[in-house]
C-alpha cells in the first residue's frame, strides 16, 4: 500500500493536536457533533470540519466512528501464513483483496504474514479461511480466535512518551454480551462501517432518523458493544513507526492472572489469550507495543517484561516489516443487503 508522509506530533498545531488526540473517544453523539467541538475548542464549525478532512486526506485520520469490541457484533479471528519469500507479495495480494480481512501484515518469523478477517457470522469466517487456502496455496492457515480479552483498544495518546495507550474502559470485556443485529441495523451499519461523513449533521446522513441513530449509537456505547467513538488516528503516519506482536507461552493456570497484569501495566495496546496451534505454535497470549522505531519498542518490551515479571515464560517478538492493508473491520458487505433494499432508510 502507498505510505503517506510521515510527520510527529510536535509538527501538528495545537488546534490539530487536540482534534487528534482529545476526541479518539468520547465523540459528541449530538446533531451538530462538529459544532459542539468547535464550542469547546474556540472556533467555528467550518474550520473543524475544514482540518478534519484535511487531517483524513494526509492519512493522519482513518476514519470518525465507533471501534467495536471483538466479537460483540460478527465474528473475527487473527490468523497467519507461512509464505515463501519469494511469493509473499503475491501472497498478500491475494489476502488483502478479500473484503473480510481488515489488516495484513509482514512480520519478522516463519509465520510471516499476519492478518485478521471479520465475518458476519463464525460459520462465514471458516468458510473465508478455506477460501483463503485454497486461493492462495500457501499451506493451512494458523487461526487463532479470541479466547480471552484483557485489554483493548482505547485509542492512542499522542501526548505521552512513557505509554501511548489511553488505558480507560468502562465496560468489562466478560460482561459484553454478542448481538444479533436486526436487518435495519445491518443497513445502518453498512454505512457506519465506512466513518462518519465530514458533513454539519452526519447521523442525519445515515440512511436512519437521526435521532435513533444517535440513541442507538449512545446504547452500544453504553453498553460496552462499541468500545469508542471517535477519531480513529493513523498512529504509523503519526511518528510510531515501529510496531511489534509479543507472544508468551503461559501455562494455562496462569495466563488470566498475567493477562490482567500486563493489561494493567498501561504499556500495551491489546492483551489477548488466543489459543496454542501445537506443534507449531506453542504461544497463547498477545500484546501489541508500538514505538518510534525498533530500539524504543524493544526498550518498551524489555520494561514490559520487567514491570509485570515475565521472564520465567518463553517467548517471541514478532515485529512488523510491511503493512499491505489496514482499515477498519467490516461487520456489513454490499451483497449482504441485496435483499434489503426497502430497510436502507429503517430505523428498527
Amino acid at each position: 500500500m502507498n505510505e503517506p508522509s510521515l510527520i510527529q506530533p510536535s509538527d501538528l498545531t495545537e488546534l490539530e493536536f487536540k482534534l487528534l488526540n482529545d476526541y479518539q473517544r468520547d465523540f459528541p453523539l449530538v446533531a451538530h457533533p462538529f459544532a459542539e467541538l468547535a464550542r469547546r475548542l474556540g472556533v467555528d464549525e467550518v474550520t473543524v470540519l475544514a482540518l478534519l478532512q484535511s487531517l483524513q486526506a494526509r492519512g493522519l485520520v482513518s476514519r470518525i466512528g465507533a471501534v467495536f469490541r471483538p466479537n460483540v457484533v460478527g465474528a473475527s479471528a487473527l490468523a497467519a501464513l507461512a509464505v515463501a519469500p519469494e511469493r509473499l507479495e503475491a501472497v498478500a495480494a491475494q489476502v488483502s483483496a478479500f473484503s473480510e480481512v481488515n489488516h495484513n501484515y509482514q512480520r519478522e518469523h516463519r509465520f510471516n504474514l499476519w492478518f485478521v478477517v471479520t465475518a458476519a457470522s463464525t460459520d462465514q469466517l471458516q468458510a473465508v479461511f478455506a477460501r483463503i487456502e485454497t486461493t492462495c496455496a500457501s499451506g493451512a492457515v494458523l487461526v487463532l480466535p479470541l479466547l480471552e480479552q484483557f485489554h483493548i483498544d482505547l485509542g492512542f495518546g499522542l501526548a505521552t512518551s512513557e505509554s501511548p495507550y489511553f488505558h480507560r474502559d468502562t465496560a468489562p470485556a466478560s460482561e459484553v454480551a454478542a448481538i444479533e443485529l436486526s436487518a435495519a441495523q445491518r443497513a445502518l451499519m453498512s454505512v457506519l462501517q465506512k466513518g462518519l461523513p465530514l458533513v454539519p449533521r452526519p447521523f442525519a446522513a445515515l440512511g436512519w432518523n437521526e435521532a435513533d441513530a444517535m440513541a442507538l449509537l449512545a446504547h452500544w456505547t453504553d453498553t460496552g458493544v462499541i468500545k469508542r467513538f471517535g477519531v480513529v488516528v493513523r498512529h504509523h503516519e503519526l511518528g510510531f513507526t515501529s510496531n511489534a506482536m509479543v507472544v508468551w507461552n503461559v501455562p494455562d493456570a496462569q495466563v488470566s492472572q498475567v493477562g490482567q497484569r500486563i493489561a494493567a501495566s498501561s504499556r500495551v495496546s491489546l492483551c489477548y489469550r488466543r489459543p496454542r496451534r501445537l506443534p507449531h505454535w506453542p504461544y497463547n497470549l498477545f500484546c501489541m507495543i508500538h514505538g518510534k522505531d525498533r530500539q524504543d519498542v524493544e526498550q518498551r518490551i524489555s520494561a514490559l517484561a520487567q514491570t509485570c515479571d515475565l521472564a520465567a515464560y518463553p517467548f517471541d517478538i514478532l515485529f512488523s516489516c510491511r503493512r499491505f492493508k489496514q482499515r477498519g473491520a467490516r461487520y456489513v458487505f454490499p451483497a449482504d443487503l441485496e435483499t434489503l433494499p426497502e430497510l436502507a432508510s429503517g430505523s428498527n
